[in-house]
């Protein structure tokens, strides 16, 4: 008589078991798959300390003859803000370094129009002038 209790009590316990065993697999079908976050494009918002923070990388490595580096801090730069004319002319400089004349002509342009009265921006029409 006393093992009846016991064994009543091991079969519901077992039961149990095997409920959550085959609730499982639908558990883990509802959940969508990990993504790999490396994989994912980057997203840039407005922000300007990002920015600021890429354009002085960029001149590190600008000084330094890293021009592929540099160019890419300052590609970041103006994603981080697109309204930043000074990483855009930094951008112009970089690319004519690297001799892709075409970025550094899209570079000097998106300048001039972010910063049209600058005190360079004769200069900078200059450049753009003898691209053609």
């Amino acid at each position: 008589m006393v093992l009846a209790p016991l064994a009543c009590a091991l079969w519901a316990q077992s039961d149990k078991t095997s409920q959550k065993a085959n609730s499982a697999p639908n558990a883990q079908e509802q959940e969508p798959p990990e993504e790999d976050e490396s994989l994912k494009p980057k997203e840039y918002a407005f922000n300007p300390l990002e920015a600021e923070h890429d354009l002085k990388v960029g001149l590190y490595y600008y000084k330094k003859g890293n021009y592929a580096a540099a160019m890419a801090r300052f590609r970041e730069a103006t994603r981080w803000n697109p309204s930043y004319a000074e990483a855009f002319l930094h951008l112009g400089e970089t690319e004519e370094k690297l001799k892709d004349k075409a970025k550094a002509h899209d570079a000097y342009a998106k300048y001039l129009e972010l910063a049209p009265d600058a005190k360079d921006a004769e200069a900078v029409k200059k450049k753009l002038a003898g691209k053609r």
